[in-house]
């Protein structure tokens, strides 16, 4: 199964409902929590666009997306 990253940085209401609806989905052991303030190209990829969960097999998914679009995402990187 694939691994997953969240792209956050704290203090970002939105990026905490992303966590909220995907951990229920994927639990905390396949979810990996990066904070984009932690690496300038990071920031310059995703500053504008956090939260984005990312399959350490390529995809990504943009906010806003609902549990469906999780599950989807999910099913197609399996």
């Amino acid at each position: 199964m694939a691994k997953w990253i969240l792209y956050h940085t704290d203090g970002c209401h939105l990026c905490e409902q992303a966590q909220g609806l995907i951990t229920p989905l994927l639990g905390d052991d396949l979810l990996q929590l990066v904070d984009i303030m932690s690496d300038e190209e990071l920031i310059t990829e995703y500053q504008t666009s956090i939260p984005v969960l990312k399959s350490d097999q390529g995809p990504q998914l943009f906010w806003p997306f609902t549990a469906q679009d999780v599950r989807q995402l999910f099913t197609q990187t399996e």
